[in-house]
């Protein structure tokens, strides 16, 4: 079967695509999350497989696992993992409007993820279309919370992953048309200062402001970046009224490393951030963190695989580890032949100048297909 004659369509998936683009999914907006996975488990049901939900918790939505038919129902075989939410709170397509510009087409999530998750299911359509039977059945996980380190699904994923021989995730490709084959280690942690009231105008020097004391320690923890590991504060909050003195202001931070070694440590560093100072004490707590997924020979031949694909439908594949972690970080911790960034081309996620190159579509379209067809 040669991926290159498979009928993939540009526009028919661009108009495919853009009903999951125009349903927001922001993470923490469960029923919102739960209305795009309707969406894609009713496009696979319609394709042939069998549904099963998985219920959500800690808040978030819920999981759709689907098993497309085949003669080895039930063996290990292919495992397609993505995730369905999206940085981008409800009301952003209004600010980011579905468009399509020359090569480019913009929207809410579209490069991260459900560009990449859409071409996954043309991919197995295509395929079924030719009457063509994989050698390994093949199964997609979509989830609902990796846009904040996975704390509700890890476990999910991971069992998924064992029952399977290849781990393949369609998140974004990278900008040199590249796939991802490791991923650094990622921690978060949760932050919170904690001080003394009092009346701002009347008597401010009787109070110990959290907000400073929080402003003190961002700046601390933005010094403790290095080139092994690096830190930042993303979220802050702290105080309700202008003429009080804050009692408490809370933060989130995550660190990167490239080596789970280099992470450790900056782990320690954070932790040690803990403490009281004038009066305001600081708390330091561990979030949820992801392993360093370095390559294994397992991956690297399920790489090379995805090379000669490319190669015969005339592109070069390079590979790399990226920042950034994804559910990838998981399954390739695990020893699972893993392949990540196998997604559309495209720039600027997370911001309101998210976009994809539309011709990326068909091509990872294609990557995928052989990939499935392939492998045994």
């Amino acid at each position: 079967m040669n991926p290159a004659n498979l009928p993939f369509d540009s526009e028919a998936m661009l108009q495919g695509l853009r009903g999951w683009v125009e349903c927001e999914s922001p993470t923490w907006d469960a029923g919102a999350v739960n209305r795009m996975l309707d969406i894609a488990a009713r496009e696979m049901a319609i394709m042939g497989a069998t549904i099963e939900r998985i219920a959500g918790r800690q808040g978030f939505g819920g999981v759709i696992r689907a098993r497309f038919p085949h003669p080895k129902q039930g063996e290990p075989g292919i495992l397609i993992a993505g995730h369905m939410d999206t940085v981008h709170p409800m009301g952003t397509i209004e600010k980011l409007k579905w468009r399509r510009e020359g090569s480019k087409c913009y929207g809410p999530g579209i490069y991260d993820m459900k560009g990449g998750n859409y071409l996954s299911l043309e991919a197995i359509h295509q395929l079924a279309r030719a009457s063509f039977t994989t050698p390994l059945p093949i199964t997609v996980l979509f989830t609902p919370d990796e846009e904040v380190g996975t704390p509700s699904t890890r476990d999910v994923i991971e069992a998924e992953a064992a029952r399977n021989k290849y781990v393949l995730v369609p998140e974004p490709g990278r900008a040199d048309n590249g796939v991802t084959t490791g991923r650094y280690a990622i921690a978060r942690f949760n932050l919170e200062a904690t001080g003394r009231p009092s009346h701002a105008g009347a008597t401010l020097s009787a109070g110990r402001s959290a907000i400073r004391e929080m402003a003190r320690q961002i700046l601390a923890i933005d010094a403790m970046t290095s080139e092994n590991c690096t830190f930042s504060v993303g979220v802050v909050h702290g105080g309700q009224w202008v003429n009080c003195v804050a009692t408490t202001a809370t933060g989130e931070a995550l660190s990167m490393a490239k080596r789970q070694a280099d992470l450790d440590r900056g782990v320690e560093g954070m932790l040690a951030l803990s403490g009281t100072s004038n009066d305001v004490a600081f708390k330091v707590t561990r979030g949820v963190t992801r392993p360093v997924w370095e390559p294994d020979a397992g991956t690297m031949a399920l790489y090379e695989k995805a090379r000669g694909i490319a190669k015969a439908l005339g592109s070069e594949l390079p590979h790399a580890s990226a920042g950034g972690g994804s559910d990838g970080n998981f399954t390739g911790a695990m020893g699972i032949p893993t392949l990540d960034g196998l997604g559309v081309r495209g720039g600027n996620g997370h911001t309101l100048e998210e976009y994809i190159e539309v011709e990326s579509l068909v091509e990872r379209g294609r990557l995928m297909a052989g990939l499935l067809a392939t492998l045994e």
